[in-house]
C-alpha cells in the first residue's frame, strides 16, 4: 500500500480508533485495580468481578461501575 494515497479521513479515523481501544484497555485496568482495591466486598465477590470484566470488557466494566459506585468516606 502506498501512503501517499492514503486519505486524511482514513488517518483521522485510525487515530480515533486507536484512541477507543486505549481507552478501553484503561479503563479496565482501572476498574480490575478499584476492584482489588475494594475492601467492602471479600475474595469471591473480587473472582467473580474480575472475570466478568475479563470476559464481557466493555458491559462488565460499566455494570460494575453502576452496581459498585466509589466509597464515599466521611
Amino acid at each position: 500500500m502506498d501512503l501517499t494515497h492514503y486519505p486524511f479521513l482514513n488517518v483521522l479515523w485510525s487515530m480515533f480508533l486507536f484512541f477507543v481501544f486505549f481507552a478501553l484497555i484503561w479503563l479496565v485496568v482501572m476498574v480490575l485495580i478499584d476492584n482489588f482495591r475494594r475492601s467492602d466486598h471479600g475474595g469471591f465477590a473480587k473472582a467473580v468481578w474480575t472475570v466478568v470484566i475479563i470476559f464481557a470488557p466493555i458491559f462488565g466494566a460499566l455494570i460494575y461501575m453502576i452496581a459498585r459506585p466509589a466509597v464515599v468516606l466521611g
